[in-house]
């Protein structure tokens, strides 16, 4: 009887804690008190009767004295539980008051004796209950045991503070002290201090023993899982099923013992910190988390094996009854083989039978209590020896936790005080971070944080409980995105590119010198169940990876190859399902792509060096240690991405390019210098090619090469004509890409069509879906592959005469007559060849030195450049007259056969420096006369691409004939005139 009302004045002193640290509601109610004054001003403003006022706010008054002033336990022991009309005095009942007194002494001894002790349950509950009891004792009767006030006090030593609700703490020692100030009046002052300075110490002491604390308990934990596993997988047996199953029950019962010690141990820890208002150290926040994660393993252990527990707890549950009933038999028959009669014993038998019949049934909360009752007025006039007494009352204890083990375990695993605590839990993710090998435990902290959700579904302070639940699911995804998912998703990223990225070395890999993080063991985990949400962290980095991958591919598609192998790695190393980008591919090694080259062409025709035979752009220098390169397998990849379409505008973009280069080219060739020079060569010529054999003589380039020097040169020390060199290898680079880009546009039809099986014989899918009678929507889809068949075919077979428009383009302006100044180019072009002989020369000797700058083993570009403008100005026959490259070729073999003869006769006279020097100079020789084989044939080369077999009278001729016979075949029809863009006005 005792013990429940000790029960009851906790739950009093329970709801005053409530109150007194509800600070919220205390500034509500007071500006509730207030806004009452202003209705009592004026009511008729607020539609309320004045003389239903003052009644109301009588009942506002009790109310607060009765609820919201921390007294409702103050209210209960000052109650007046003497009669007043003469009837019975409580407070003057002696037998009353040493029964009363007795009876907490009783009650604290058995409390005393397990506060603080693993095997403790419930004693720190009723020794809040004892404290109650005493001050409710004193209050009635006025008397003070000095020896049990004090020996209250000391338990505050090993137990400063007890949790009474998820947030609330509640130190003993003040209760005493402020409830009975007489009372203290009596102990000295140093046992008082003794008291304060040891719960100032008990954080510091438990802040020091908790690594220990969670050491002792994870092995102390885990070995109990592995016994309860082993316990329950095996069969039981009918020769030892009693046996079994006390073995169950000791097993269920320290599982739940060792969930009361770390419940109590984290909540007294975490409520003490946040009731004194002193930092946690992170050491302490890591600590405090796994054995947040041990409470939970507990509960789960008992939640995933629960078909086999609730089996069990039914039979352990009558094993209990029977040990109890055999118990209570034992007793009976000795107070019934007692034959003296008295009323004392007949009560006692009747108890003794009437907790026999109530244990002859469920065992229900109900029965349990009339079982205690009544045994307690059974263990009287020693009807139990000691030797049973104590056995029997174990059995009980056992009888209670059984029956109720679910609740139970769910009380003390509930973590619902973890919501008051949220700040721990950034802290807790940076450290699952860094130790990714415990990633699983996850699954447990979040457990526990759901168990914040039933409490806050009873949340009034708002419209609605939902609005509370999404601040609360948002801030915690908040916290894990940040701390755990994101950084998470980051270190993956970034180990990729490492990874694929470790030919540049651009970090210190070693795992042995910077360490390893094994974090594939979060794509381990199973979906972690938070809300109505699972979270899926193997989801949630794969997405991340998609996306960016998919983002920056978008952006540099050369660099698909890259992620690509990205991609593949991270389904090797972290076994991540990786989603297909399906973007059109480019090369690793396209440097540019066809947009970018269009939009700056006068960049690109500078920067690349073109090669004839390869078809192939080389970057002239970089700052890396690799040079781009462009091919035709880049250029096709590229008009996949962006569409034919690009075709026609590069043209146009290219034309545009070579208006502007021939404008310098005519300004140039109408500089009097340049022009007076060139006339004079020709006259040279016309007059001296009889004597030289119709070829133009190898001096007078080199003297026209050597005149032009004279005129100036710029502070990169190039001559005039240095300068119109790389303006025709400019206008021959652009003739290059153009002769790429439909190459590129060939390659690309070829690879779209490559999969029809015969471009002659294509059949109409129009007409087959029309015989087949299907609907509209397939006939359309029909007509749109016959178009999209046609067009690749058509493509694939024919290709865009990109050369003949761009020469149809520009050849009339250059053959007007107000344009004769340009007639003189082919006499420029020996010299040109010699400066461009020479600089390819000293570009290829740089490769073989350390410093490369202005290294380059090919420039084809001159070669297009040279054979486009000749066409342009049909000066082909002219320049074949001039036989410049036999007149070379004469030269040097000439040079070197001298050089031959010279070291045959200085062999028989031993200087081995003249030997040396004339090698050198026949090597020269050969050099040059190689160099300009090469150039000779590049030229020929290139001359093909521009008809050079037909003069421009042999063109109109043809094209006349191609008229007419157009004409003949459709009927006489209007011309088409194209008129040509000038160029030069």
């Amino acid at each position: 009887m005792y013990e429940h009302l000790g029960e009851l004045l906790t739950v009093l002193l329970t709801l005053d804690e409530i109150v007194d640290n509800h600070v919220t509601l205390k500034d509500h109610w007071t500006m509730y008190k207030r806004l009452l004054k202003s209705v009592h001003h004026n009511p008729s403003k607020f539609g309320i009767q004045e003389e239903k006022l003052k009644p109301f706010e009588k009942f506002l008054l009790k109310l607060e004295g009765q609820l919201l002033d921390g007294m409702i336990f103050q209210a209960c022991i000052e109650q007046q539980f003497d009669s007043l009309n003469g009837g019975i005095s409580v407070s003057k009942n002696s037998i009353f008051a040493e029964e009363f007194a007795h009876s907490i002494r009783s009650i604290f001894a058995n409390v005393e004796a397990k506060l603080g002790e693993p095997s403790e349950i419930d004693q720190r509950d009723k020794y809040v209950g004892i404290c109650g009891l005493f001050v409710l004792h004193f209050q009635i009767f006025r008397t003070v045991d000095k020896k049990f006030y004090k020996s209250l006090l000391d338990i505050c030593k090993k137990v400063p503070a007890i949790t009474l609700t998820a947030n609330i703490i509640w130190f003993p020692d003040n209760f005493l002290i402020h409830k009975m100030p007489a009372a203290a009046k009596l102990l000295d002052r140093k046992s008082l201090q003794a008291i304060k300075i040891h719960r100032d110490t008990f954080l510091q002491q438990k802040a020091q023993s908790l690594n220990k604390d969670v050491q002792s308990y994870y092995v102390f934990v885990s070995s109990w899982m592995m016994k309860m596993e082993s316990m329950l997988s095996k069969e039981q047996r009918m020769d030892t099923f009693a046996e079994d199953l006390t073995n169950r029950c000791n097993v269920f019962i320290q599982g739940f013992l060792y969930a009361y010690s770390i419940s109590t141990i984290i909540k007294t820890t975490m409520n003490l910190y946040m009731s004194m208002q002193k930092p946690m150290t992170k050491t302490s926040v890591k600590a405090l988390c796994r054995l947040i994660e041990l409470l939970k393993a507990i509960e789960h252990m008992f939640y995933r094996r629960s078909m086999v527990v609730a089996d069990s707890v039914s039979h352990i549950t009558q094993h209990l009854q029977h040990q109890a009933l055999s118990s209570i038999s034992v007793a009976k028959k000795r107070v019934i083989s007692d034959k003296k009669y008295s009323e004392q014993r007949l009560d006692v038998l009747s108890a003794l039978v009437l907790a026999e019949n109530t244990l002859n049934g469920p065992s229900t909360k109900q029965r349990r209590l009339i079982v205690s009752l009544a045994l307690s007025v059974g263990t009287q006039m020693k009807t139990f020896k000691d030797e049973e007494l104590f056995p029997l009352q174990v059995v009980m204890k056992k009888l209670d936790l059984i029956s109720e083990l679910r609740e139970r375990v769910q009380a003390q695993c509930d973590c619902c005080f973890l919501y008051w605590h949220r700040a721990v839990f950034p802290i807790y993710l940076d450290d699952v971070y860094e130790n990714a090998v415990d990633a699983a435990r996850l699954h447990y902290m979040f457990s526990a944080l759901r168990d914040c959700v039933p409490a806050m579904m009873h949340s009034r302070h708002l419209e609605s409980h939902e609005l509370l639940l999404d601040c609360y699911d948002k801030e915690i995804m908040d916290i894990l995105n940040e701390h755990l998912l994101d950084k998470l998703c980051k270190e993956i990223e970034k180990d990729l590119r490492l990874s694929v990225h470790t030919h540049l070395k651009l970090d210190d890999r070693n795992p042995f010198k910077v360490g390893r993080k094994d974090l594939a063991l979060f794509f381990s985990l199973n979906p972690i169940r938070f809300f109505n949400r699972f979270i899926d962290i193997r989801a949630y980095v794969t997405h991340y990876l998609d996306k960016t991958f998919y983002n920056l591919t978008t952006v540099a598609l050369h660099d698909w190859a890259t992620y690509s192998e990205m991609r593949n790695l991270a389904t090797q190393r972290y076994g991540l399902v990786m989603t297909e980008a399906h973007l059109p591919s480019q090369t690793l090694e396209q440097g540019l792509d066809v947009l970018e080259i269009m939009r700056n062409i006068h960049i690109f025709v500078s920067r690349y060096l073109y090669n004839l035979n390869n078809q192939i752009f080389i970057e002239r220098t970089s700052n890396n240690k690799h040079l781009n390169t462009i091919n035709i397998r880049h250029i096709a990849n590229s008009i996949r991405t962006h569409g034919t379409g690009i075709m026609n505008t590069t043209v146009n973009f290219t034309y545009q390019f070579l208006k502007k280069k021939f404008y310098i080219f005519s300004q140039f060739m109408y500089d009097e210098h340049i022009k007076s020079r060139l006339i004079k060569d020709i006259r040279f010529f016309r007059e001296t090619k009889d004597q030289n054999d119709h070829k133009y003589p190898f001096d007078r380039a080199e003297k026209f090469n050597r005149g032009i020097r004279k005129l100036g040169i710029t502070p990169e020390g190039q001559s005039y004509l240095d300068q119109f060199r790389q303006l025709i290898s400019q206008i021959g680079n652009a003739m290059g890409y153009i002769r790429m880009i439909r190459s590129g546009g060939l390659h690309c039809s070829s690879n779209a069509i490559r999969f029809v099986p015969d471009l002659e014989d294509i059949v109409s899918f129009e007409e087959l879906v029309k015989e087949e009678g299907l609907a509209e929507e397939t006939l359309r889809a029909a007509r749109h592959l016959d178009s999209v068949l046609s067009d690749h075919t058509r493509n694939s077979a024919e290709g865009t005469e990109y050369f003949k428009m761009l020469v149809d383009v520009f050849a009339p302006e250059f053959r007007r007559p107000k344009n004769i100044h340009l007639r003189n180019f082919y006499i420029i072009v020996p010299p040109l060849t010699l400066n461009f002989v020479e600089h390819s020369i000293s570009c290829k000797e740089k490769l073989n030195k350390k410093n490369k700058l202005g290294a380059a083993f090919t420039d084809d570009g001159f070669a297009m450049g040279v054979a486009y403008t000749l066409k342009l100005l049909d000066q082909y026959q002219e320049f074949d007259s001039l036989h410049w490259f036999q007149s070379v070729r004469e030269k040097y073999i000439k040079e070197i056969r001298a050089v031959a003869k010279q070291q045959n006769v200085q062999s028989t006279s031993q200087d081995e420096k003249l030997l040396q020097t004339m090698n050198l100079t026949q090597k020269r020789l050969e050099v040059y006369l190689q160099e300009f084989e090469l150039l000779y044939f590049s030229l020929s080369s290139a001359r093909i691409f521009f008809r050079a077999d037909k003069t421009a009278a042999e063109e109109n001729q043809e094209k006349k004939e191609k008229e007419e016979e157009t004409k003949t075949s459709n009927g006489d029809g209007p011309e088409s005139t194209v008129s040509a863009d000038p160029v030069v006005k």
